[in-house]
């Protein structure tokens, strides 16, 4: 056991120590996520617009108007 008492002091100073760390690695699975996160959105509208126009092209129906 240590000789001296714990202290208000000592507690907030680990709780700081702590916190300071996990704000560091919030803050680096932040701009991890984010990035992962803009990527799958750009994939996404990308095969969105891809599969809308195949079956535009699929489905139009093309009308010829000749002049008699």
């Amino acid at each position: 056991m240590s000789p001296d008492p714990i202290t208000k002091a000592d507690i907030q100073h680990k709780l700081k120590e702590l916190k300071g760390e996990v704000d560091t690695e919030v803050g680096d699975a932040k701009s991890v996520a984010i990035t992962v996160g803009v990527v799958v959105a750009v994939v996404v509208v990308l095969t969105a617009f891809a599969l809308g126009r195949r079956r535009g092209k699929r489905l139009a129906t093309i009308v010829e108007i000749r002049r008699v």
